[in-house]
């Protein structure tokens, strides 16, 4: 049988073709990108709960309580040594150490600086950033305790700083007070010339005078106790002519109502002669002079009786009593002014009139006062409108209580009331001999030890018991000091400037002049002359 040889030939490969190859290559790519794909999804996650969880430690790294409250926080010690190099910067001015000043302002800026990058970039300051600013900033602390700025040196330099600006506040306080008693005190030029004008104009004018004196139509209305009558206790010529101007203009019987006026000799014939020139509507007016009361003296009045006495004198005029302890406004002598007193003898002064309304020449009439003479006072002698909504207007407020006289006789908590328009019963008035109540308790205070200021005290003691509320809307007060609700003013039939800003003076409250300034006539020859305006 016979074999086959041997074949020692390489073997021959065998060849696919193209189109396997390609499409090899397609699979190949196709899963390299489906590889590709599958790792970007999962991979996404973890990078954006990366990004949050930063952010959730930014935020935390901003809570800016935590800093503050943390012991080791450089933002807090930063803070510390601010507040602590601007007080030093205090001290270093007062020490005239104006170099180590702005040495100490200038590190303050740098620290500050730190502080609002912080802020802006929303991260917490690093022990590494902050160290040269804490560093510098505790040298000069150091520097400043070296130059005796310790703690206890400044507490006592602070404490000294503030009674000095106490000192110099009350100062200014007292100055202030001082300067508007004086500005409130004065006697406008415009008011001056007033006075002059009508004095030369009543002297030298034979009709006024004779008109004045050809008045006995008028007699019996003085004395007619059917009508209105009103008393006003004045020097002052021009507020006494708005009080009864704008009561003529809003009564509804102005030929009923009689205006009773007392003045001085200095302004007695001025008065005669403007309410001679000018008409109010039928108003009668009498006007008398304070000099003309014979009865007025001091063997009767306790207030003249005082005016003969030094020590009075020279606390009221001098002020040297009690080495200026008291303040100015107690020591006024407007307040032993016998027409500001003369309120406590209206039965004497008309002793025909049974029925008075009572008028501060500070006070505009709003409304028709007609009703307020129909008032029952129920047995009471003075009528008048309470201050107590606050409790600064009770008895308390104007009396001594630590005078036993007065702690026995007086509920502290009484309620106030208010003079500058009043109903007066003058049959219980005598009845009652109020004038004498009066005496009584001026006398009891003649060291001044009961009250000091004023005539609204004694009205409170002499009255107590015996005045009957008025309802509010009659007399609206404040308009000289404060301010007053709209609608208040709006109803009130008497508005009252009370207080020392005066509408007819230059510190009056512009908004409340002109509530005032309607019942002046700006074009009468005499206040232009005077230049009024």
């Amino acid at each position: 049988m016979r074999r086959r040889t041997a074949d020692f030939r390489r073997p021959v490969r065998r060849r696919f073709s193209n189109v396997f190859w390609f499409t090899l290559c397609g699979l190949a790519v196709l899963f390299f990108i489906l590889v590709l794909s599958r790792e970007s999804g999962p991979r996404s996650k973890p990078t954006m709960s990366k990004r949050a969880y930063r952010q959730e430690r930014i935020m935390e790294g901003l809570n800016v309580t935590e800093e503050m409250l943390s012991p080791n926080s450089v933002t807090r010690q930063l803070s510390d040594q601010i507040s602590l190099a601007k007080a030093f910067v205090v001290i270093a001015k007062e020490s005239n150490n104006l170099q180590f000043a702005w040495e100490l302002s200038a590190q303050i800026r740098n620290s500050q600086i730190l502080l609002s990058n912080a802020a802006t970039r929303r991260t917490p300051l690093t022990i590494s950033e902050s160290e040269t600013a804490v560093r510098d900033m505790a040298l000069l602390l150091y520097q400043a305790q070296q130059l005796h700025y310790d703690s206890a040196t400044m507490i006592m330099r602070l404490k000294a700083k503030i009674q000095s600006l106490e000192e110099q506040m009350n100062s200014v306080s007292e100055k202030s007070s001082k300067y508007g008693q004086i500005a409130a005190e004065e006697v406008p030029k415009g008011l001056y010339c007033l006075g002059l004008r009508l004095t030369n104009e009543w002297f030298k004018n034979a009709n006024l005078q004779r008109k004045s004196r050809d008045r006995k139509h008028v007699e019996m209305k003085l004395k007619d106790n059917s009508l209105y009558h009103f008393c006003v206790f004045s020097d002052n010529i021009l507020a006494t002519s708005v009080v009864i101007n704008s009561t003529a203009t809003n009564s509804k019987y102005p030929d009923k109502v009689v205006f009773h006026i007392v003045t001085d000799e200095v302004n007695y014939h001025p008065m005669k002669a403007w309410f001679s020139l000018n008409s109010f509507k039928g108003v009668t007016i009498e006007i008398q002079k304070i000099e003309s009361f014979s009865w007025l003296n001091a063997s009767y009045v306790p207030v003249l009786k005082q005016l003969q006495d030094s020590e009075t004198k020279n606390y009221y005029f001098s002020g040297n009593l009690d080495n200026g302890q008291t303040p100015i406004k107690f020591r006024n002598p407007k307040y032993l002014s016998m027409l500001n007193h003369l309120r406590f003898y209206i039965p004497e002064v008309f002793p025909a009139l049974k029925k008075v309304v009572f008028l501060d020449d500070d006070v505009v009439v709003q409304k028709d006062l007609s009703d307020l003479f129909s008032i029952d006072l129920n047995g009471n002698v003075n009528g008048a409108v309470e201050t107590c909504m606050e409790t600064f207007h009770r008895y308390h407020k104007y009396l001594n209580y630590s005078h036993p006289l007065i702690r026995s006789h007086f509920d502290p908590d009484a309620c106030g009331w208010a003079f500058g328009m009043n109903v007066f019963d003058l049959v219980e008035w005598r009845k009652r001999n109020v004038t004498g109540i009066y005496h009584y308790w001026q006398e009891k205070n003649v060291d001044r030890t009961l009250w000091k200021l004023g005539t609204l005290p004694p009205g409170l003691l002499t009255f107590y018991g015996l005045t009957e509320p008025l309802d509010p809307s009659w007399h609206v007060l404040g308009l000289g000091y404060t301010n007053v609700d709209p609608q208040t003013l709006e109803k009130g039939a008497v508005l009252h400037f009370n207080g020392n800003s005066k509408p007819w003076l230059k510190i009056g409250m512009e908004k409340y002049k002109v509530l005032w300034e309607k019942y002046v006539d700006y074009s009468h020859p005499s206040l232009q002359q005077c230049n009024f305006h």
